[in-house]
């Protein structure tokens, strides 16, 4: 049997999707011409790849959606700061991601996102997108990649908060009350350059590729997939609903250093993600100074500052865990495991 994720929606299906295989070589085998004749094809390659033994190609796929939770997260908070902060109309909406999406942020999630604030509703004749319930629906596939990361302790937060936060659109309006002075984004007005909005989104994509793939390399190994992450990002170039050209620049870092264990490590990419951070950090901060809700950003934020640090306070938590449960602590100056007794001579806890 050939275990194979499939990506690519109704148009995929038409013309070509991203088709994730695996399972037993043998088996592959028997069935790559038909796969490679139907898979969407960039620069003249299919976007079809062995990936590996077992469930291989199934994991890849979910781990994909989690990926596409977490984009779609993002954008959906950049249209909040870009119409509730800065004021902007669905036209203008849709002329900032189509041009967006011709530069560094140019994937199918933008192109798709201009055509959505372009459409006119049959029925009142207003834009579409402003008659659409804001409740996100969900299948399980994010819930499970989120499921699956915290199993094999891989951070991916942007997903994780992605999945709360569709669950969190169910409930909207019940926790609505009248704030002092109003919210803050009524006085804000337009002063921020919405070029500050594109650069924090980058940001945060290129992070939460980052967290996908990190947890892609982890479960290659606990799973023994055998997973090529050049080839996993080369076939999710085209067909697929989270295709970007932001992938060339992964496949590349792959290509570079197939063993790297994540996205971050890349000098390149490292530089372009660090040189979008402060956009990344001032976008965070507007949305919470306006009361319009960005976790998404601030996911991204705190993994790629956390990642990055060479000091986090965890050593308090550990000590915590040891107080109360006698779990434990290793010490910076010798190896082993160690336990204090915290409560000696004392009275009470």
């Amino acid at each position: 049997y050939v275990g194979l994720g499939i990506s690519g929606g109704e148009y995929g299906a038409r013309h070509g999707p991203s088709l994730m295989p695996g399972g037993p070589r043998e088996a592959y085998d028997m069935v790559e011409p038909i796969l490679t004749e139907i898979a969407a094809r960039v620069d003249g390659a299919p976007c079809v790849a062995y990936l590996g033994e077992g469930a291989a190609g199934h994991y890849t796929k979910m781990v994909h959606n989690g990926i596409e939770y977490g984009v779609m997260q993002l954008i959906a908070e950049s249209y909040a700061l870009l119409k509730q902060v800065f004021g902007l109309s669905n036209d203008q909406l849709a002329g900032l991601y189509r041009d967006w999406s011709r530069g560094d942020l140019d994937s199918y999630l933008m192109e798709i996102t201009a055509k959505i604030f372009e459409r006119r509703d049959e029925k009142t004749g207003g834009y579409l997108v402003d008659v659409i319930r804001g409740e996100a629906g969900q299948l399980g596939t994010g819930s499970w990649a989120s499921q699956s990361a915290m199993e094999l302790q891989v951070p991916v937060p942007n997903v994780d908060v992605a999945v709360a936060m569709r669950g969190l659109s169910a409930l909207v309006g019940q926790g609505q009350a009248e704030r002092p002075g109003g919210r803050a984004r009524d006085r804000l007005g337009r002063t921020h350059d919405v070029d500050l909005v594109r650069d924090a989104l980058y940001a945060a994509m290129a992070i939460t590729y980052a967290q996908g793939f990190a947890q892609l390399s982890a479960a290659s190994v606990a799973l023994g997939y055998g997973l090529r992450l050049e080839d996993v990002a080369s076939i999710w170039r085209g067909g697929c609903i989270i295709r970007a050209r932001l992938l060339g620049d992964i496949e590349a870092a792959f290509h570079r250093q197939p063993d790297l264990s994540n996205l971050l490590l890349d000098p390149r990419l490292s530089a372009e993600v660090q040189g979008r951070r402060e956009a990344l950090a001032r976008m965070a901060q507007t949305g919470i100074s306006a009361g319009v809700p960005v976790p998404g950003l601030t996911a991204a934020l705190g993994y790629l500052d956390a990642y990055q640090s060479d000091w986090l306070p965890f050593n308090l938590i550990q000590a915590q865990r040891d107080y109360f449960g006698a779990h434990g602590y290793q010490r910076t100056d010798e190896v082993g495991w160690f336990h204090t007794e915290w409560l000696a001579g004392q009275e009470g806890s």
